[in-house]
């Protein structure tokens, strides 16, 4: 770190670090003592306590040594039908054990998994599933209708269909594909490798598939595991999607590599998650803001024994002064974590340290142990402490790159460093605040919405002649997708046409990139002298809707 990096408080803690030549050119400062692949941290949490329970889902419960019987004869399953090191193993799952027992089957197997979200519709998923050639699904039976058609997707060779429901044509069912009491030889694996692809929107409108490897998901994991002192004795709810970063990396690796608990929420609701924290003595959350306000506001929420409730972690979103009075008089005992990270962090790179979230609620805390964050201009410089300009972030848990996307690896990537495409400062003391987005986007509830891809989808409607995709402020998800719509000569504007668009859109896009308000009209966008259309305007604008123009779910 040059001089005008502050050492953060999590750089001066923490475990033995040593520098590591990573990824063909990059030095990245690594945990001396860590766990080499995803499989060998499920393998030390069963070896360390097989009896301690891993996962709980309604009803049911497995322990650890149960899990990595489930994951070996899952495993097995797969290599019958050829999966091997290095196959790609897609994943249409919503929150439920098989999501678990999955991913780590394809791990022990050195394969790539590929969690998609359950919210994507047909075109996405016909491009994901084909751009990283995935050769087997694990989807929800639900989803059947949504799947792409097996002519679309030639290298598709298997669909594995989970829950109830009738089977689809071209799927056969998950339960019978696990081969009781096989144990799938371990494949060993480089760290380097690539253990996951995640796709992430870019200003494209195109998904990135970034890749996620052994090393960086270990790192990740040991940071919030290291962060938030976490141990076997912790459990948590997983009540945010798995197939996202956060609920992949933040709760389901991290809580494997502690040897933890961790009850799986296939939605969240917040008389639901207060039972169950009571229930089972839960001691960590990760969720957005806006959860932990609902939480506040259920009439059931005295009606629980919370005291085991100590590490509330938040992200996506700044946590409202007046929720973190709130919570501190009613969890006493519950230190407040922010967090900032990205998919191509592999979640984190900041955590706020403990007891410091009410002095600076307005940070996103200090970049964590092996994580270096530098301020740049837009000349790829430096800029001292205070001053505002782009977050590039380094470390090991910084994704090598984009899967089969070279051009972007590029454009993304220096030296290690990715552009997190965000504007803020680093102060000398090390925290960091992040002041707004260089990149045209939208935070809805913690869900980025890149507002091309939004765009895209409207401009494929017939009546569109040109449109703007912009954030409408929302007291509880924090921003709302609102769209300007200018029509084409000749289309009349009407009252129905919002609700037109809503549907044209959620046949396209996932359910909460959809535009839940518009302003239609027969002029064209406002533009400046030189073309450049004012968001900035109609923002502004957005704030004063005409209700006649508003769609809402």
């Amino acid at each position: 770190m040059s001089a005008s990096t502050p050492l953060s408080h999590w750089h001066q803690v923490g475990p033995a670090i040593r520098l590591e030549s990573l990824y063909g050119d990059r030095i990245e400062p690594c945990f001396v003592d860590r766990p080499r692949s995803l499989h060998q941290m499920l393998e030390q949490a069963a070896a360390r306590d097989p009896d301690r329970c891993a996962l709980v889902c309604g009803d049911e419960r497995l322990s650890y040594a149960q899990l990595l019987a489930a994951v070996a004869e899952l495993a097995a399953g797969m290599a019958a039908v050829g999966v091997k090191a290095g196959e790609r193993v897609a994943m249409l799952l919503g929150n439920r054990i098989e999501f678990v027992v999955t991913l780590f089957a394809a791990a022990r197997l050195g394969a790539i998994a590929v969690p998609l979200s359950t919210r994507e519709q047909t075109p996405g998923l016909t491009y994901m599933l084909k751009h990283c050639g995935a050769m087997l699904l694990v989807h929800e039976a639900d989803l059947a209708p949504v799947l792409p058609q097996p002519s679309d997707l030639p290298v598709l060779r298997h669909r594995w269909q989970v829950g109830a429901g009738p089977l689809a044509a071209s799927s056969s069912a998950y339960a019978d594909q696990g081969r009781a009491g096989q144990q799938a030889p371990v494949t060993e694996v480089h760290e380097q490798d690539t253990a996951v692809i995640l796709y992430t929107s870019g200003t494209t409108g195109r998904p990135k598939g970034a890749m996620l490897t052994h090393l960086g998901i270990v790192h990740s994991s040991m940071h919030f595991a290291l962060a938030m002192e976490l141990g076997p004795q912790d459990a948590t709810v997983a009540a945010v999607p798995l197939s996202h970063v956060t609920g992949l990396v933040a709760l389901t690796t991290t809580f494997v590599y502690c040897a933890g608990k961790m009850v799986i929420m296939p939605a969240f609701k917040a008389a639901d998650y207060l039972r169950i924290a009571g229930s089972e003595r839960i001691t960590h959350s990760l969720m957005v803001p806006a959860m932990y306000k609902l939480c506040l506001l259920d009439p059931s929420f005295a009606q629980y024994d919370l005291s085991a409730w100590r590490i509330g972690a938040y992200g996506g979103a700044p946590m409202p002064v007046a929720t973190i009075v709130e919570l501190a008089e009613k969890v006493p005992e519950l230190v407040l974590m922010n967090c900032y990270g990205a998919t191509e962090t592999t979640s984190p790179a900041t955590v706020m340290p403990p007891g410091q979230t009410r002095a600076h609620n307005d940070t996103v805390g200090q970049s964590l142990h092996c994580v270096d964050m530098r301020v740049m201009d837009d000349e790829g410089r430096e800029l001292p402490p205070g001053a505002l300009g782009e977050i590039w972030i380094k470390g090991p848990m910084v994704v090598r790159g984009y899967w089969d996307n070279p051009e972007a690896t590029q454009a993304n990537i220096t030296a290690g460093y990715w552009h997190s495409g965000d504007l803020g400062t680093i102060d000398a003391q090390g925290y960091v605040r992040v002041m707004d987005r260089k990149k045209d986007m939208i935070n809805r509830g913690g869900f980025k919405i890149y507002t091309i891809e939004v765009e895209n989808a409207l401009y494929e409607h017939a009546s569109v002649q040109e449109c703007a995709v912009v954030a409408k402020p929302c007291p509880v998800l924090g921003e709302r997708v609102h769209a300007f719509v200018s029509l084409k000569p000749g289309h009349a504007e009407s009252a129905q046409l919002p609700a037109e668009f809503k549907a044209h859109c959620a046949a396209r896009l996932s359910d909460y990139k959809v535009p839940e308000s518009y302003t239609v009209l027969t002029t064209p966008l406002p533009r400046n002298a030189n073309g450049k259309l004012l968001k900035r305007e109609m923002r502004e604008q957005a704030l004063g809707l005409s209700p006649v123009l508003e769609s809402r779910p």
